[in-house]
């Protein structure tokens, strides 16, 4: 274990620094906010950036030059209608290389090397520290295309059938980072496959045949926290229906019910679940795509603390007991 840690830390290739760099980021303005508040950058900008919906309403007005660059929060269906077309091409891709032999096009190909592909002699070193097979983590990595494309899938759905939004709204700094991010994770998914120069690199005749208990166990936690996650959205949508599923207001009003006894952000505990499923999937010790989580925890844990706020600070009779991302920590 000690020599492939030293393996994978010594390998701190494009997509690994960017994800850790994004992580520092987020964790550097989470603890910003909990820091006391004459610390806290006065820059509107600053702040802006960070919040979006209806935390970006609460507090003082903001400034015209910020609602200036403001796109309507109903634009996140864009991010999943790109996730579902790219991550779905890239799925294909993949089923047909790993499947039927079909070498990837040279543009993708050359895209992965930039971006610090798994090579085989990389994977010859990490195989031996590891004792992850090569074929086992083909598997892995198209698992969790898999369930990165159906995650696109619901949430497209649930935009469109299940959520209800108000006027408020994101950044266009926001709206631009989520039309690139499913791109990018996307890419560092198939980055984990290993192959040569164009071939992925499978060992055995049928890769099924390869399936392991993590990934079982990253499949099971994947659609127990999707699960999850479509009723927490269902929930937050009720809050603004009546009894016959009729829009009838676009306000605000505490959740109950689910994760929501727990967390004032059950929908973000639950796609921090989701990414911890695919590392499971993993096999729990791929480097890259722990990296990603960590970006996950820390963002969704920033925006679960201003939801929280929020709460608190607009419902006098809102739960005390109740944390803002994690059940009785956080």
């Amino acid at each position: 274990m000690a020599g492939w840690a030293g393996f994978e830390l010594s390998a701190l290739n494009p997509l690994r620094t960017l994800w850790l760099a994004l992580a520092a980021a987020f964790l550097f303005a989470l603890l910003l906010q909990l820091a006391p508040a004459r610390l806290l950058p006065s820059c509107a900008l600053f702040q802006d950036l960070l919040r979006y919906g209806k935390t970006k309403q609460s507090g003082s007005r903001r400034p015209a030059v910020c609602r200036a660059f403001d796109v309507p929060k109903r634009y996140f269906s864009h991010f999943y209608v790109i996730s579902v077309v790219w991550n779905g091409s890239l799925l294909w891709l993949l089923s047909q290389s790993l499947f039927l032999g079909a070498p990837f096009p040279n543009w993708l190909g050359a895209l992965l090397r930039t971006l610090g592909a798994t090579q085989f002699q990389a994977l010859e070193m990490e195989s031996k520290a590891s004792r992850m097979p090569a074929a086992e983590l083909a598997l892995s990595a198209f698992l969790v295309l898999v369930f990165l494309w159906v995650h696109s899938l619901r949430r497209l759905f649930e935009c469109f059938y299940v959520s209800v939004f108000s006027n408020a709204a994101i950044h266009v700094v926001q709206y631009c980072f989520g039309l690139v991010y499913y791109v990018l994770v996307g890419l560092t998914v198939l980055s984990q496959v290993p192959m040569d120069d164009k071939n992925v690199y499978v060992l055995g005749k049928n890769l099924l045949i390869q399936a392991r208990w993590f990934h079982i166990l990253g499949m099971v936690m994947f659609f127990w926290s999707s699960a999850h996650q479509y009723k927490c959205h269902v929930i937050l949508s009720n809050l603004r229906r009546n009894k016959k599923g009729v829009v009838i207001h676009c306000q605000h009003r505490i959740p109950f019910g689910d994760w929501f006894e727990y967390v004032s952000s059950a929908n973000y505990l639950a796609e921090l679940m989701i990414y911890i499923s695919m590392a499971v999937t993993f096999g729990l010790h791929n480097l890259t795509w722990w990296l990603v989580v960590t970006y996950v925890f820390f963002s969704q844990a920033l925006s679960a603390f201003f939801n929280h706020k929020f709460y608190r600070s607009t419902f006098v009779s809102y739960p005390k007991h109740r944390k803002a991302f994690l059940p009785f920590l956080f």
